[in-house]
């Protein structure tokens, strides 16, 4: 029996144990099947299954391999009869780098087409536009660099494949060449870099308009929510220390700060429109990152640090919900780093809103400062007699936290 007789009846004999071993699976299902014909359990598609594809990438690499070894001992057979190669690999090896440039071609198309629609939505912020357009001109620069290189790499595998009909020339070195594909990426990284820079400085490093301050609200994060505190009529979110923390005084509010005092505290962000906002954010336990990815905001919360994030907010709620065409639609803030088990509890609603409308809002919101906080700290409760003048309120609470908290610290 010849060698190639040999391998054929080898690779039939492979392929039979194959059906055979796909036959008695199938036969072991519908038996199963019956067995269970009392009780039938909805299964579900195969194909579907993680195990369907398991099985039919092997099932393809076995039938890569069956098929590699009869072309092998096919070309061994014509070496032994001396007689040509009956397949010029080179050629083969050509069309293919070809046919993976169209193939790679198409699924750079298809990402900007499909998966191009899943980044993130339209910017409501100021800065967002930025971040954006520094974003796009970079991934437009990329691509287009990404595309002419590949394009040139696979044409030269197949413009240059091995024809035994001429010989390759040797061409070590081009100095104008050399300084081309130097020079000219680093412009362009300069002018990236730039770019990136003076963006993070029109973040962090704003000029203040006295006509239009900023509205602070600070951003408390634990595991695993979210504290909101707003300033008050006084504009000024006031102080606090992690050792006053308490389980009536679970921000650990310092009440000696006066500041503190018509501090207001909510279960969403509301904020106005084109009015910057000033973000105090801190962690009482492990590190967070506050993000709401429609407004291009991201800090990390740290525990013992606390950090300052401004923005402008650019569109509203409602105005989104018609851009979106989605009645449903609500700015979200949450969590993105993962903090533990219940990471994905994290989030809280955001809504933009006009001015007069987060005025009337703002205004039916309560206090930090509750009737049991105040029995706790040993200050008068509001309704517990008729109300003296402000200045004497403010006074006679300070007084009382000022002893009680002496007395906790020590």
């Amino acid at each position: 029996m010849s060698l190639r007789k040999f391998i054929s009846n080898k690779t039939i004999a492979a392929l039979a144990v194959i059906v055979t071993a796909f036959a008695n699976t199938s036969a072991f299902a519908q038996a199963a099947a019956a067995s269970t014909a009392e009780k039938p359990v909805d299964m579900g598609p195969v194909y579907k299954s993680a195990i369907f594809y398991t099985m039919a990438f092997l099932l393809i690499c076995l039938f890569i391999a069956i098929l590699g070894k009869a072309l092998k001992v096919y070309e061994l057979t014509r070496e032994a009869q001396d007689k040509p190669k009956g397949i010029n690999w080179d050629n083969v090896n050509g069309i293919i780098f070809a046919l993976f440039l169209i193939v790679g071609l198409y699924g750079v198309y298809w990402e900007y087409t499909v998966h191009g629609k899943m980044i993130l939505p339209e910017a409501a912020s100021e800065h967002g536009k930025k971040i954006d357009s520094m974003f796009n001109i970079t991934l437009i620069i990329t691509t287009i660099v990404f595309i002419l290189t590949h394009i040139a790499l696979f044409l030269f595998a197949y413009i240059y494949r091995h024809k035994g009909t001429r010989k390759a020339y040797y061409y070590p070195h081009n100095n104008t060449l050399e300084r081309i594909w130097t020079i000219i990426p680093a412009l362009v990284l300069t002018v990236l870099v730039l770019m990136g820079f003076l963006t993070w400085r029109s973040i962090f490093y704003k000029i203040e308009d006295p006509n239009n301050k900023p509205l602070s609200i600070e951003i408390t994060s634990s595991q695993f929510a979210w504290a909101i505190r707003y300033p008050g009529a006084d504009g000024v979110v006031g102080q606090k220390n992690y050792k006053l923390i308490t389980s009536e005084n679970a921000l650990g509010i310092d009440f000696n700060d006066k500041k503190n005092l018509d501090d207001q505290i909510a279960d969403e962000m509301v904020i106005p429109v084109n009015k910057p906002v000033r973000l105090i954010l801190t962690s009482k336990d492990v590190i967070h990152s506050f993000y709401m990815p429609h407004f291009r905001v991201q800090l990390n919360t740290v525990p013992g640090m606390t950090s300052y994030f401004e923005f402008t907010p650019t569109i509203t709620t409602e105005e989104m919900k018609a851009k979106t065409a989605d009645p449903k639609f609500q700015y979200l803030f949450l969590c993105n780093k993962i903090c533990g088990d219940g990471h994905y509890k994290m989030q809280k609603p955001v809504r933009v809103v006009s001015q007069q409308e987060y005025d009337e809002w703002v205004a039916e919101q309560g206090t930090y400062l509750t009737d049991d906080l105040r029995k706790a700290f040993k200050m008068p409760v509001a309704d517990a007699a008729p109300a003296p003048a402000a200045a004497d309120t403010v006074s006679k609470d300070t007084a009382a936290v000022t002893t009680n908290q002496t007395a906790l610290n020590k």
